[in-house]
């Protein structure tokens, strides 16, 4: 069964930075994804560009 991801490359999502994974990068989530976001803080609302989408968790960057 394959799952798709509700995210896209290189579209932009508007999401909250709700923990910070071990290597520092802000985690959000849309639809229960995981999105790796640097550079952000728990509780900072951003604008993101997803970078990459992998299985199960993708990456991001403020725009």
């Amino acid at each position: 069964m394959t799952q798709t991801a509700p995210v896209e490359a290189g579209k932009t999502y508007d999401v909250t930075i709700e923990d910070i994974a071990n290597e520092g990068d802000g985690i959000a989530r849309v639809q229960g994804f995981v999105i790796f976001v640097p550079n952000t803080e728990v509780g900072d609302n951003v604008n993101i560009k997803v970078s990459r989408v992998m299985r199960k968790f993708g990456f991001g960057e403020v725009v």
